[in-house]
């Protein structure tokens, strides 16, 4: 499983205030999570302190770009 996290930030922004926005992102979907399954298809927009939508988050069945992709049975094998 991979949780992938994707954020646009606003290049015209000081580079203080991105990492300020950045923190506020992660800060309130790391508290969020726990409302979601996570399992693989999961996933949601993710907004800015103004409500703008600035990304997605998701989980995927994939390791990684290095990895495999895994699938399990019902008995978890």
């Amino acid at each position: 499983m991979q949780f992938l996290l994707e954020v646009t930030v606003d290049p015209a922004q000081p580079p203080e205030e991105r990492a300020r926005e950045l923190g506020r992102i992660l800060r309130y979907w790391g508290g969020n999570l726990h409302h979601y399954a996570l399992e693989p298809g999961d996933g949601s927009a993710v907004h800015d302190s103004s409500y703008r939508e600035v990304g997605r988050w998701s989980i995927t069945g994939t390791t990684g770009t290095t990895g495999t992709t895994t699938t399990t049975g019902a008995d978890g094998a």
